[in-house]
């Protein structure tokens, strides 16, 4: 008699019970076959059942030590470690810009552009820089402003070894190297290495100076062209020069001076490999070589 059903139940399975199979490293026995099974893979360390999203993972971190790329673009032959990162690149040859912003209405081609681009309308900057406080959108905007505190440059031309910041500068840099010249103008066909300076240029075309000095009526296309005028009559140097103390209202004329403690000089002639600190001084220096007499 049993006081228990799971206990009667055992007991259907195996009346007699025996315990006819026996582990061979350390001789427990056990009723069924597959339960010496189950009780063996506490020896061999055997794991026949594997996570699938486990296995993929690992799968995926191999590629990182291999550099295996199995996802290939059928359009340029570009290669891909993830699914998910071919799948936002083919959207660039067919142009679909599935994710939208609700406020005004701008597409993108991937949705972290467009959590980046939201940005804009929040005024949210979740990067500060620990040394100044400065704020940024953006991570990648971070670091280079954090060199500038550093003075870290790690980022150099192969043509002329001259340094940079951020790969960003570098690859506008490389430009002066190839010639290219990726932005052109609609309207009169001008090209420019640099978006910043297409959109400088258009103004022309538009006859956009929206920015005006009260005090000699001259007009700028540029807030910021503007904004460095206006110390000119207010006599405002905002600059100054941490080694020295000496201030200045222009960033870029703080930059020059700063060169004369450093003995930086990053302008270099392709003749001679005489270095100077200002590239006037290197376009006056190459007319030694080139006989060229302008005025």
């Amino acid at each position: 008699m049993f006081n228990v059903l799971s206990s009667f139940a055992k007991h259907q399975r195996n009346p007699t019970g025996k315990k006819p199979y026996s582990c061979s490293e350390c001789e427990k026995t056990f009723t069924v076959k597959s339960r010496l099974v189950q009780h063996l893979r506490i020896h061999t360390g055997e794991k026949p059942f594997s996570c699938p999203e486990c296995k993929s993972s690992l799968v995926q971190h191999l590629r990182s030590h291999t550099g295996e790329k199995p996802f290939s673009c059928q359009e340029c032959g570009k290669l891909f470690k993830r699914k998910h990162y071919l799948e936002p690149h083919m959207r660039s040859h067919t142009g679909e810009k599935p994710f939208s912003c609700s406020e005004c209405g701008k597409d993108f081609r991937q949705k972290s552009h467009l959590v980046e681009h939201q940005k804009t309308h929040t005024g949210e900057k979740p990067f500060s820089c620990q040394e100044c406080g400065k704020l940024f959108k953006r991570k990648h905007h971070l670091e280079p402003h954090m060199r500038s505190h550093t003075r870290e440059k790690p980022f150099s031309c192969s043509e002329c070894g001259k340094c940079f910041k951020s790969q960003y500068h570098l690859k506008i840099h490389l430009r002066t190297h190839t010639g290219e010249k990726p932005y052109s103008c609609l309207e009169c066909e001008k090209k420019f290495t640099v978006k910043a300076c297409l959109i400088k240029h258009l103004r022309i075309h538009t006859e956009e100076n929206s920015f005006s000095c009260s005090e000699c009526g001259k007009c700028f296309t540029r807030k910021s062209s503007f904004e460095e005028h206006q110390r000119i009559h207010t006599g405002e140097k905002r600059f100054s020069c941490l080694e020295c103390g000496k201030c200045f209202s222009k960033k870029s004329s703080l930059v020059r001076h700063q060169r004369s403690h450093t003995g930086e000089k990053p302008f270099s002639c392709t003749e001679c490999g005489k270095c100077f600190i200002e590239k006037s001084s290197l376009v006056r220096h190459l007319r030694s070589h080139t006989g060229e007499k302008p005025f």
